[in-house]
């Protein structure tokens, strides 16, 4: 007996004719660019129309891994990158499951603070960073008019590249905390009240519901937002362009990458339009965002089979 799961003849092929669209679309957006990056990682490309291409094998990353002070700016970079992640990984995490948590319970405009705590995710990265640029102005700005009855005076964002960068974690978790806050309340409210009901017959505190029901039932959720966070605050770079600009001591990989692709300019420091270099830098991101991704991800699977069976 035949299993016709799409019907016979010319019939089974519409399932595929249907993928084609989307697929087409995947390969010229995603897919073509990847590859094409890769390509341009082994040549000199500079961007300016007319310019003679040549292929010059693997001497953008010897340049970008072991030449002299650019190597070791570039490893700066690396290190912030990855200290930039941890925080934000971290504390957005932390914060967004403590709002999912304050805001799925059953109280009058619970929804007015959910879409207030999503609302900046919304406004997109240059919106963001103009709005904090100008709050932390440091000549008449909002926030110095309030600590100046302190005596309390900071060039915030132009001050010490450790304080610059301490401030575009605080906007990167604000601006981003609302979706992981929304997939935290996506899995909370998949937990059957009967789980709490029957812990709170057993006897258990909130904060032992908490540790044996929420949080084991929340590990899906978990799993996607660490992955989230994780990538997406090492490829972040939108905010530190609106926020410091190009500045020794702040830039981070994914920002570096846009410097040499795009051309900036601080003082005497300039970097234009290597995007043959720019294309090598991103695929070592793209293999340390790998590196890091793909255990994090192996050790999320391997805890959500012990929980969940």
């Amino acid at each position: 007996m035949h299993n016709y799961h799409f019907g016979r003849g010319r019939a089974r092929w519409a399932p595929y004719l249907l993928l084609l669209p989307g697929f087409f679309f995947y390969v010229l957006i995603m897919l073509g660019p990847s590859l094409a990056t890769a390509v341009y990682s082994f040549t000199d490309a500079s961007g300016i129309q007319g310019s003679q291409l040549n292929w010059i094998g693997f001497e953008n990353y010897r340049e970008f891994l072991f030449m002299g002070q650019a190597s070791i700016d570039n490893y700066g970079a690396l290190w912030r990158t990855l200290v930039f992640s941890f925080f934000v990984t971290s504390i957005q995490f932390s914060l967004g499951l403590f709002l999912a948590l304050l805001v799925n319970q059953r109280l009058i405009g619970v929804n007015i603070f959910r879409t207030i705590f999503f609302m900046p995710v919304i406004l997109g990265a240059v919106i963001q960073g103009l709005i904090w640029s100008l709050f932390l102005y440091p000549l008449g700005g909002p926030l110095a008019t309030m600590l100046e009855p302190f005596g309390i005076r900071s060039e915030f964002l132009g001050g010490q590249p450790s304080t610059a960068i301490a401030w575009v974690i605080f906007v990167q978790i604000w601006a981003n905390v609302g979706v992981t806050m929304m997939i935290f309340i996506a899995g909370l409210q998949t937990i059957p009240s009967d789980l709490y009901e029957s812990a709170r017959i057993d006897g258990a505190s909130g904060w032992q519901a908490f540790r044996h029901v929420t949080w084991p039932l929340l590990t899906p959720s978990v799993n996607t937002n660490l992955l989230l966070n994780i990538i997406g605050s090492l490829q972040a770079w939108q905010l530190f362009l609106v926020l410091i600009g190009y500045r020794n001591g702040t830039q981070v990989l994914g920002y570096l990458i846009f410097a040499q692709g795009f051309g900036q300019t601080s003082g005497s420091v300039t970097s234009a339009f290597r995007q043959g270099y720019a294309a090598s830098a991103s695929i070592v991101l793209f293999f340390i965002v790998l590196a890091i991704g793909l255990p994090v991800q192996y050790f999320l699977q391997q805890r959500e089979k012990r929980i969940l069976g």
